[in-house]
């Protein structure tokens, strides 16, 4: 998916989107930053809920194991579904990706931390690389169960997540 499906995607009419936005990445760039909105929204939402850092953390993981499921042909990623191509198109998009790919960080990095401070986390390492070493594994896992149109690549990639974060 390229500007042509983002604009598809973000349902602006043909040849409209000048009206309000000076260029196609101006408007890609707009797209991306409102899709990060939403889900970081949905992430605090996890990571404001009562229960150990661990609770929440996987949590989180479950909800993004059902949202990246084969089944689900829609796959509400931003990252999984635009990533490589957008960073290769343009520069302004690629950097609000990375933006909000550190900002997802930042969340999973808190609830790491607050399962270390409240026990129900140990030997996890660094947070934020345990936290990258994790997003990047399900990131790679989610393109990988779309192209299998199978959940094996996901379920491994909680196993390892299990693993790692005993």
């Amino acid at each position: 998916m390229g500007i042509s499906g983002l604009l598809k995607l973000a349902q602006v009419p043909r040849g409209s989107f000048y009206h309000w936005f000076a260029s196609k990445d101006a408007l890609g760039v707009a797209v991306i930053e409102n899709c990060f909105t939403c889900y970081l929204r949905d992430i605090d939402e996890v990571v404001a809920q009562q229960t150990s850092g661990a609770d929440r953390l996987f949590k989180y993981w479950q909800l993004f194991y059902e949202m990246q499921s084969y089944e689900n042909c829609l796959g509400k990623c931003l990252v999984v579904k635009l990533g490589a191509e957008v960073a290769d198109l343009s520069e302004p998009m690629r950097l609000t990706l990375l933006d909000g790919t550190d900002s997802v960080l930042d969340r999973v990095e808190c609830m790491i931390r607050d399962g270390i401070d409240d026990g129900s986390l140990t030997a996890v390492g660094e947070p934020r690389d345990t936290a990258r070493t994790l997003y990047e594994s399900w990131v790679g896992a989610s393109v990988l169960a779309k192209i299998a149109r199978a959940p094996r690549p996901l379920d491994l990639a909680m196993q390892m997540t299990r693993e790692r974060l005993r």
